[in-house]
């Protein structure tokens, strides 16, 4: 289960009935639950509209051969809610 810090974002995205990619640890030991979805998740919309923990922050990464994704990460429990990067978001669904 993800954490309370993220688990308003995951309502939102549950909430649009939007497909999960994947759900568990991610690429790393310091990733606990890390939940990827099929969509663009603006994560500075949501922030803003949103009154989000200091430990949430925005997470951003454009891999060369272990795929991008874009969302926000909690340092307080090295969980994630992943969607693609802008970069990639052209014809996507979008969370905002």
């Amino acid at each position: 289960m993800i954490c309370e810090h993220l688990q308003p974002i995951e309502k939102i995205i549950q909430e649009k009935r939007i497909k999960e990619k994947y759900r568990g640890p991610a690429w790393s030991n310091n990733c606990r639950e890390w939940v990827y979805y099929e969509c663009f998740i603006d994560a500075v919309s949501l922030s803003q509209r949103l009154d989000l923990d200091e430990c949430v922050e925005i997470h951003k990464h454009l891999g060369t051969h272990d795929g991008s994704e874009y969302g926000f990460y909690c340092n307080e429990h090295h969980d994630g809610i992943m969607g693609y990067p802008p970069e990639m978001m052209k014809g996507k669904i979008i969370v905002k």
